[in-house]
């Protein structure tokens, strides 16, 4: 029987204009599908013109200039449609999707659903069930007394995976696929009995529990910030009266 880690899988990235997942918008993404380790991965780009400011600090990051996005990058509206689409088939065929850092690129996308085609990521996906794997929560809580960031750089140094073009959606979306099928086989003890449904429940505790200690750390730290434990999704912020 053929484990999940050696199985068709999917991957999904984006780059931003920021880090707040309530107010930022997505200035590409990338959906990666690969049906066995080894074999060539099918490739989605899209390249968006979000429509408002790209700031400076943005663009330093992954390489996307304001003038660029604005003649390059389609609208918003068609491109979440298609990304929503697209997501919506692979979780109806059953296939597990890649996310690092799941409940950003989640809920952005998420948020520019609501924003741009007045829906959420739960309607387009219509009942089926969303079965994330993110590589982060998996090393953290698989090797979880290593010391030393979890950065997708870091975790692909870690698992000698190659990460070409950092901070190119579909290059982080394919080397965050491979991350995963490195941590499967080299906790296969932990991992190959499990069904991708059994470990994505069990990522919400891992999740769960690791943003508790992080928060414990920041308040010892005498930090306000908050973490939210939400996983892999995080759920709508009211609107203010």
């Amino acid at each position: 029987m053929t484990c999940w880690y050696e199985g068709p899988l999917v991957a999904f990235d984006t780059e931003t204009t920021g880090v707040d997942v309530e107010t930022d918008r997505i200035v590409s993404a990338a959906v990666v599908v690969q049906d066995a380790p080894g074999t060539k991965p099918r490739v989605l780009r899209w390249l968006v013109n979000p429509g408002v400011p790209v700031p400076p600090e943005a663009t330093a990051v992954h390489g996307l200039t304001q003038r660029h996005l604005e003649r390059e990058g389609r609208w918003p509206a068609p491109v979440m449609e298609e990304i929503g689409r697209e997501l919506a088939g692979h979780s109806a065929a059953g296939r597990p999707l890649v996310v690092m850092n799941a409940p950003f690129d989640l809920t952005l996308l998420d948020r520019e659903l609501r924003r741009h085609r007045a829906s959420s990521l739960d309607l387009y996906l219509g009942g089926a069930p969303l079965c994330v794997l993110d590589p982060r929560v998996l090393d953290k809580h698989l090797d979880r007394y290593r010391k030393g960031r979890r950065t997708l750089a870091d975790l692909c140094a870690q698992y000698e995976v190659e990460l070409s073009g950092a901070h190119d959606a579909a290059a982080d979306a394919t080397a965050a696929l491979d991350v995963v099928r490195a941590v499967g086989r080299r906790f296969a003890a932990r991992l190959e009995r499990l069904t991708p449904t059994e470990l994505h429940a069990l990522q919400t505790d891992w999740y769960a529990a690791q943003a508790r200690g992080l928060q414990a750390w920041f308040a010892h730290s005498g930090s306000p910030e908050a973490v939210d434990p939400s996983w892999p999704l995080r759920p709508e912020v009211p609107a203010a009266a």
